[in-house]
């Protein structure tokens, strides 16, 4: 799908900044969070980042949160919660928005044009997902159970992995894709023993750590409103670090069993199934400045389009494309890519659709690796994509996932110090 061809958003803003961000550890399904509201996983990310960036939390003008799965019964309060409890003033308003996995990503859009539009100066925006707690539920019991009449309980995660509109589950759309490409059972195991084998680098070389606040036992305290708290499962009292990671070589990838006949997916080469949150602070460079801080990133523009909900995968190929195009840049000028991991398949299509060059791809690791707590997941990109340009000295980065249904999602983000490593490294 050509970028001319697509209807989708496109957005640049001249004067919008990442000043910094943070992100909990991301947990394992069933895992450490297991008795943790997204609300209180959000606060937590929210209170990090406020702290850690110097920016008061009564400058702040705007709260976008989302999160996509009730973890609780006050999934409505969520952002006004997060906001509140961040110390946010009582009288600051809060948005939840959501664009399934794009989520993340949608809070900086949707930041982006607050404060291009002048509604405020510096926004905070939480992305925060309990897979764990998505509930058991039943939607055709308002009236009564009928006596003999079939109790209608569904899981809400697992049913949620398919589209009633094609009839299929998110596997299958990336199964379509490795049929359209071409792409082998071998190369996808391949390329998720490469995902994890970043993510322990990046770990071991402390660059997790960066971008990362420990998550302990806590109460959160709003004078007037009753406490909120934290509180980790069994006798862990503090969590450090993503707990999925893990040595895992394509020869043992190779002997999971295909989630479908012949398919190439397996529990091993998809994104993992993880708990999390991330925040971060986007301002106006008129804020920035007047408060003497360093931005991370300046976020460049915005694209999102749709695609066919059956191949909802390859979306982030024609989202980067147009994004590109209106912003009169080409992949090759790109330094580094963030492309959500869905399914091994997935992101090796989009690879192919746009000739990526897979040293510039994820280079820390992703989703199969990490997991991909779904509302979190679009902010811990755009974050490690910051500071990764830095790391490398890049001047541009693109970060972009594929959305269920059928839809992309790209940001564009440009390094503030480019020129200063350039000059440095002279």
């Amino acid at each position: 799908m050509s970028a001319a061809a697509s209807k989708g958003f496109f957005q640049a803003y001249d004067d919008v900044w990442l000043i910094d961000g943070l992100r909990t550890p991301m947990a394992d399904y069933c895992g450490a969070y297991s008795h943790i509201s997204p609300t209180d996983l959000g606060i937590k990310a929210a209170r990090a980042v406020l702290r850690r960036s110097g920016v008061p939390a009564a400058d702040i003008d705007s709260v976008i949160s989302g999160s996509m799965a009730p973890g609780d019964c006050y999934q409505y309060m969520l952002a006004r919660h997060i906001g509140l409890y961040a110390g946010v003033p009582l009288t600051v308003p809060a948005l939840n928005v959501q664009r399934i996995c794009g989520t993340g990503f949608e809070l900086f859009r949707q930041a982006g044009d607050q404060i291009a539009l002048g509604y405020a100066d510096t926004v905070l925006v939480v992305g925060t997902e309990s897979m764990t707690r998505n509930p058991i539920a039943a939607f055709g019991h308002r009236g009564g159970f009928k006596l003999g009449a079939q109790v209608g309980f569904e899981d809400f995660l697992w049913e949620a992995l398919t589209d009633p509109a094609p009839g299929i589950t998110m596997p299958q759309t990336a199964e379509n894709l490795a049929r359209q490409y071409g792409i082998t059972r071998a190369e996808v195991d391949k390329y998720a023993a490469l995902s994890h084998a970043r993510a322990l680098d990046a770990r071991n070389a402390g660059f997790h750590a960066g971008e990362t606040v420990a998550v302990a036992n806590e109460v959160f305290t709003l004078d007037g409103y009753a406490d909120r708290r934290i509180l980790l499962s069994g006798a862990l009292t503090e969590l450090a670090q993503d707990t999925h990671p893990r040595i895992s070589p394509p020869s043992v990838l190779a002997t999971l069993r295909p989630l479908y006949p012949h398919g190439v997916q397996t529990g091993g080469n998809s994104c993992a199934l993880a708990d999390g949150a991330a925040a971060a602070i986007v301002s106006s460079g008129a804020y920035a400045m007047a408060g003497g801080h360093r931005p991370q990133a300046r976020i460049v523009a915005a694209a999102v389009v749709g695609v066919p909900p059956e191949v909802m995968g390859i979306g982030p190929a024609p989202a980067i494309r147009l994004l590109l195009d209106r912003c009169g840049l080409g992949v090759p000028q790109i330094g580094l890519f963030e492309i959500n991991e869905a399914q091994g398949a997935q992101v090796i299509a989009v690879e192919r659709e746009l000739k990526l060059d897979r040293d510039r791809l994820n280079i820390h690791g992703g989703a199969i690796a990490l997991g991909h707590p779904l509302a979190a997941t679009g902010v811990r990109l755009t974050i490690t994509l910051a500071r990764a340009l830095d790391l490398r000295r890049q001047r541009y980065g693109v970060a972009a996932a594929c959305i269920g249904g059928g839809q992309g999602i790209a940001l564009l983000l440009e390094n503030p110090r480019w020129r200063q490593l350039q000059n440095d490294g002279a």
